[in-house]
């Protein structure tokens, strides 16, 4: 394959995330979300439409010869797809029930995997202004209205009265039990709850050490959360610790999985998993 310019690449997936988002905000801020029920129970507003035909439109354009799969996408099968070697993944609107809660707890989430491999990211958070990125051998950034790009990095695990402190981040609507179960494991921790893939952007740059997700996902939830972890030096993996894929498979459900900070702490050996 050719090599890609993922600087390049990365700067206008930044412009087209910030120009989804304030599309978001535009209607975030109106009276009427024009909310619908998807077929899988999920909420669907006329922002993930605004800002997925905003964010598909500029890529398809730029990139032909990349596809795009989005949350939005219809009439994608997997014969179409199953010989992507690089695709954008895409979630307009990461948190739509947070959107329409207005808790501000939403994101604009897009990736470009290849060969399975999540390898640039970028998670726009419009309300706040912020935005975490990463790409392949590049490092994981975060911009903010009052700071220029800064380098992240995940964080070594604290320590509180002479044991290891976990600052856990759970999902505010799915799992929360189970986690709160897994955590009864640890001497000492403290449990947050946020929307959308913010928690994953916790653990990559160091204010959270471990987000385990034990209800469902899609791809488009997690594959552009997963190149900023790695790019910060942690890890997203499944609880059998083997790694996370995209477009691999035909279906685009995520299994139960883990976002892990500190690197040189044994998580295989120190976490327990809750069984049911």
């Amino acid at each position: 394959m050719e090599a890609l310019d993922l600087k390049a690449i990365l700067d206008d997936v930044i412009f087209i995330s910030k120009k989804a988002g304030k599309e978001i905000l535009e209607i975030y801020n109106s009276d009427d979300f024009d909310v619908k029920i998807k077929s899988d129970d999920s909420p669907l507003t006329r922002a993930d439409l605004a800002a997925h035909n905003i964010i598909v439109d500029f890529l398809e354009k730029k990139y032909p010869d990349l596809p795009c799969l989005s949350e939005e996408s219809t009439g994608i099968e997997f014969e179409d797809r199953k010989d992507w070697n690089r695709c954008f993944i895409i979630d307009p609107l990461d948190g739509t029930k947070e959107f329409i809660a207005r808790n501000g707890e939403f994101t604009v989430n897009i990736a470009l995997q290849e060969n399975g491999k999540s390898i640039l990211g970028v998670i726009h958070v419009p309300v706040a202004d912020i935005t975490y990125s990463a790409a392949r051998e590049l490092g994981a950034f975060k911009q903010s209205k009052e700071e220029s790009s800064k380098s992240i990095s995940v964080r070594s695990l604290q320590q509180k009265n002479g044991k290891n402190h976990f600052t856990v981040v759970a999902s505010r609507r799915h799992g929360l039990d189970k986690v709160e179960t897994l955590c009864q494991n640890f001497a000492s921790y403290d449990l947050t709850s946020r929307g959308s893939s913010l928690k994953m952007c916790m653990v990559a740059e160091g204010s959270a050490d471990l987000y385990p997700r034990l209800a469902l996902t899609s791809e488009w939830d997690t594959a552009a959360a997963q190149a900023i972890v790695e790019q910060a030096g942690g890890k997203i993996v499944q609880l059998d610790y083997s790694d996370m894929t995209y477009n691999q498979k035909e279906c685009l459900l995520n299994p139960f999985f883990l976002v892990l900070g500190d690197p040189k702490f044994n998580w295989q050996k120190e976490l327990v998993i809750p069984v049911g």
